[in-house]
């Protein structure tokens, strides 16, 4: 019988530690596209996205997250994730993450004249983070309203 290997995973904000166990893989979104890392993969830092990570645990339990940007590095299966901000399914209040969104989405359109390439960065960076919240908020209720049938 041979032992599978796993990842040793260490997810971080300013605030708090989110996260610290082994894994079998993670998908994260990353500034270069969506990304999935396995054991052995080859060492690795890049800058995160915003948007929807996933964690499978073994037995296939998967875990999935909001992050809104960051870094993270890996190296020897032992992967950092230092994001700005990371928040479970269950942690995400659906009507607040709806309501940041239209207020990005109505900044994005009335103030786009006034912002320069920095603050349009910015408000198009917080608009990604509220969507993927709204997104995984929305996919959250929907499994826990399946499961109550």
């Amino acid at each position: 019988m041979s032992i599978q290997k796993k990842i040793k995973l260490k997810i971080a904000t300013q605030e708090k530690l989110v996260a610290e166990k082994e894994i079998d893989k993670i998908t994260i979104p990353t500034e270069s596209g969506v990304i999935t890392i396995l054991p052995d993969h080859i060492p690795l830092i890049t800058t995160l996205a915003p948007g929807v990570l996933e964690i499978t645990k073994e037995k296939g339990k998967i875990t999935e997250m909001v992050v809104s940007g960051g870094f993270l590095e890996l190296h020897a299966n032992q992967l950092t994730v230092l994001a700005d901000t990371a928040e479970r399914a269950e942690e995400i209040n659906l009507e607040r993450a709806e309501k940041a969104r239209k207020r990005a989405v109505e900044a994005k359109q009335s103030e786009r004249k006034s912002m320069d390439e920095n603050q349009f960065a910015m408000m198009l960076s917080q608009l990604d983070k509220q969507s993927a919240r709204v997104k995984l908020a929305k996919k959250f209720r929907s499994r826990g309203s399946r499961r109550m049938r």
